[in-house]
C-alpha cells in the first residue's frame, strides 16, 4: 500500500505540476496521491467516515435510540482526551485533535500526508502545511451529511400514502449544455451596496436583509414572479423585488446600485413613507412586507399562501386565566415579527448595572415575553361571568415561521421621543423550543420529541442584523449580513468584510434568524396552484347552480318589469 512517505518523497508514476492540477482538485501532492482508483476510493471512504462522525457534532443524527447505548465521544489517539474537533488521518485509522497539535505530530511521525476535519470536511496537507480544497471530496462530505439528515429527521413522510422523502439529486450541467448555450456565468454573490438617495438608509438596510434572506432569494431567483410576465397593471412591489434580485445576483458588477424605482413604488403605495424625511426601518419593513404580499401570487385575506406569509408568518397563542374560576381562554393571532422590550434607561449611553446587563439578552427578552403577566384592567370571564382584577395573560409561539424577525423597542414615544441605547446580547444560534406553546403548556419548557420532533427542529441561525447608530432624530442605519458563511457590514454604498464577533457585539435594532431544518411534504403541489383550483371549482359550482335556477329567472324579471311600469 502506497503511503504518504513514498508519495511525498517523489515515488510514484507521475507528480502533476501546479499547471497540470485542475481547479478544485486540491494541491499537487493530493493530485499525485489520488492517481490510482484504489487510493481515491480509500480516501472517499475515509471522507464518508469523517462526515458520519461530524454529523454527530452537528446534531444531524437526531436523538440517540432509547434501547441502544449512547456511543462515547471519540478520544485522541495520543492523550486519550475527548475531542471537540476530531481529525482523521486519511491513510490510517488514527484520530486525534487539531488544536493541541497531536494530528500534526502523527503525520510527522508516520510520514503520512493528509488528514480530514470531521466537522468541516476540509483536508489538511502536511507538505503544503495548509488546508486544501478538493471538489470531489467536498461533494462526498456534503452528500453524506445530507443523507444522514434525510434519514434521521422526522416528519419526512406523507401522512396519506406514506411515501418517503425524495432524496436530493445534485444538478449536473453536462446534461443541459444545449439549454445553457448562449448564457454567460457571472460571479453574482449579492455583495453590493445601495446608494443613499437622501436619508434612505432605513430602506437600504431592510433591502439588504431581503437580498440575503435565503427563502426570498430562492423564490425570486426561481422566476416565481418574473417581471416580464406580470399582469399587474398597478404598481407592483414584487416586480421591483425581482429587478433587485437580478441586479444583485445576475450581474458581475460590484458598483453600488440606486434603488430609485423601488423607492418611488413604495412612495406611491405607502404615502406615509413618501418624502426625504427620516423613517423608521421597522415601519418600512412592515410596509414592504404588506406591499409584497398584496402583489404576489397566492395572496388572500384568509390563510394566505403568498411568499411573505410562507416565509415570515407564524402564530401567537394568548392564554388568559380567570382569577376567580381558573378558566383559560385561548386565542390565536398571526404574527410577522416579534417586538421585544428592553431593560434600560432611555437616552442613557452609560454602561448598565450587571443585573440589567444580564436581563438584556435575547433569551431573557423572550422569557419576559412569554411569562405570565397580570392584566392591568378588569377582566370579564365568559365562563363564570364575574369581573376580576386577578386575571393573568401569557403569550407563546404556537407556530414558528421559517424566518424569525426580532425587533427591539429602542424608541420610546411618550412626552418626548427618546432612544434606549442599552446593548443587547444575542446568539448566532437560538433554539425556540422553550418558548413554544407545546413546551410552556407542559410546565417544564421542553417539547415531547415523539409528538413535536427533536429540539434540532427548533434551531434558528442568525443571517442578518440591523443597527441604529446615533440619536433618535439624527441617527443612521447600518446592517450586517451573512454571505456564503462570511459576514459583511453594509453602510449604504460601502460594503466591507467583517466577522461574526463584530456582528454580535453591535447594538442590534432588528435580528433575522432562519430555520436550520425545514419541514416539507413530498409530492405536494404549490399552495397557489391549490388555491387556483379551489377558485375554479367554486366558479364551476356557482355556474352549475345558476343553470339549475335559470327557468325561474324570466318569471322574476317579468314581474319586476310589470311592477316598475306604474312607478
Amino acid at each position: 500500500m502506497a503511503d504518504g512517505t513514498a508519495l511525498t518523497n517523489g515515488a510514484g508514476p507521475h507528480h502533476p505540476t501546479k499547471a497540470e492540477v485542475a481547479p478544485g482538485s486540491g494541491c499537487d501532492h493530493f493530485a499525485a496521491a489520488s492517481v490510482s482508483d484504489e487510493t481515491r476510493n480509500r480516501f472517499a471512504e475515509k471522507q464518508r467516515t469523517a462526515a458520519l462522525l461530524g454529523s454527530r457534532y452537528a446534531g444531524m443524527d437526531g436523538p440517540p435510540p432509547r434501547k441502544k447505548r449512547k456511543l462515547p465521544a471519540p478520544t485522541c489517539g495520543i492523550c486519550a482526551a475527548p475531542l471537540h474537533r476530531p481529525m482523521l488521518c486519511l491513510q490510517c485509522s488514527f484520530v486525534a485533535g487539531w488544536d493541541d497539535g497531536h494530528m500534526k505530530a502523527h503525520l510527522n511521525k508516520t510520514g503520512h500526508t493528509f488528514a480530514v476535519d470531521a466537522k468541516s470536511g476540509m483536508i489538511f496537507c502536511k507538505s503544503c502545511n495548509d488546508f486544501i480544497y478538493n471538489k470531489d471530496m467536498d461533494e462526498r462530505f456534503e452528500q453524506t451529511l445530507l443523507a444522514v439528515e434525510e434519514r434521521r429527521t422526522p416528519f419526512q413522510s406523507a401522512q396519506d400514502n406514506r411515501i418517503e422523502r425524495q432524496h436530493f439529486r445534485p444538478w449536473n450541467e453536462d446534461g443541459h449544455a444545449e439549454q445553457l448555450s448562449g448564457f454567460r456565468a457571472v460571479a453574482g454573490r449579492g455583495r453590493r451596496g445601495l446608494l443613499n438617495l437622501g436619508a434612505s438608509c432605513y430602506l437600504s438596510v431592510i433591502v439588504q436583509t431581503f437580498m440575503h434572506n435565503p427563502v426570498l432569494r430562492n423564490y425570486f431567483l426561481s422566476d416565481k414572479h418574473p417581471t416580464r410576465l406580470c399582469k399587474n397593471t398597478k404598481t407592483c412591489i414584487c416586480c421591483e423585488m425581482d429587478k433587485l434580485y437580478s441586479e444583485f445576483y445576475s450581474t458581475d458588477t460590484l458598483a453600488p446600485y440606486g434603488p430609485t424605482s423601488l423607492m418611488h413604488a413604495m412612495w406611491l403605495t405607502t404615502t406615509e413613507l413618501a418624502g426625504y424625511a427620516q423613517q423608521d426601518a421597522h415601519e418600512f419593513y412592515l410596509a414592504a412586507l404588506h406591499q409584497i404580499h398584496a402583489s404576489s401570487r397566492g395572496s388572500t385575506n384568509v390563510s394566505c399562501n403568498c411568499v411573505i406569509h410562507s416565509t415570515f408568518a407564524g402564530q401567537l397563542q394568548s392564554e388568559v386565566v380567570c382569577g376567580e374560576c381558573g378558566n383559560v381562554t385561548t386565542t390565536v393571532d398571526p404574527m410577522l415579527d416579534i417586538s421585544l422590550d428592553l431593560k434600560g434607561v432611555a437616552g442613557s449611553k452609560s454602561k448598565p448595572p450587571l443585573g440589567v446587563m444580564d436581563e438584556n439578552t435575547l433569551g431573557a427578552c423572550l422569557r419576559r415575553y412569554t411569562r405570565h403577566e397580570k392584566l392591568p384592567h378588569e377582566y370579564n370571564c365568559g365562563e363564570c361571568g364575574k369581573m376580576t382584577n386577578g386575571a393573568t395573560k401569557r403569550l407563546s409561539f404556537r407556530k414558528l415561521p421559517p424566518v424569525l424577525a426580532f425587533h427591539f423597542k429602542r424608541f420610546e414615544h411618550s412626552s418626548t421621543a427618546t432612544k434606549i441605547d442599552t446593548p443587547i446580547r444575542f446568539p448566532s444560534v437560538i433554539n425556540m423550543a422553550p418558548y413554544t406553546s407545546a413546551a410552556l403548556g407542559k410546565g417544564d419548557a421542553t417539547v415531547d420529541p415523539e409528538e413535536f420532533g427533536p429540539d434540532i427542529l427548533y434551531d434558528y441561525d442568525l443571517f442578518a442584523v440591523v443597527n441604529h447608530e446615533g440619536k433618535i432624530d439624527t441617527g443612521h442605519y447600518t446592517n450586517f449580513a451573512r454571505v456564503d458563511g462570511e459576514w459583511y457590514r453594509y453602510d449604504d454604498d460601502k460594503v466591507v468584510r467583517s466577522t461574526l464577533r463584530a456582528c454580535l457585539d453591535s447594538r442590534a435594532y432588528m435580528c433575522f434568524y432562519i430555520k436550520r431544518h425545514f419541514e416539507y411534504r413530498p409530492y405536494s403541489r404549490p399552495s397557489y396552484v391549490e388555491a387556483a383550483k379551489r377558485m375554479e371549482l367554486e366558479k364551476a359550482m356557482k355556474k352549475s347552480a345558476g343553470k339549475e335556477k335559470s327557468p325561474e329567472k324570466p318569471v322574476k324579471i317579468e314581474s319586476r318589469q310589470t311592477s316598475a311600469v306604474p312607478a
